[in-house]
């Protein structure tokens, strides 16, 4: 389930998975319905 949050005057939308921030909901929802809580592949 996708959390929102105020930071810095804005609202974000954090993956209750992984914790990782989007600003567009269904940016967030997208992703964690992929989100399997590793770190992601492009941090190496």
């Amino acid at each position: 389930m996708v959390t929102e949050t105020e930071r810095d005057g804005m609202t974000w939308y954090q993956c209750e998975v992984c914790g990782m921030l989007f600003d567009a909901r269904e940016d967030a929802t997208q992703h964690e319905d992929n989100c399997d809580a590793e770190d992601p592949s492009y941090i190496q």
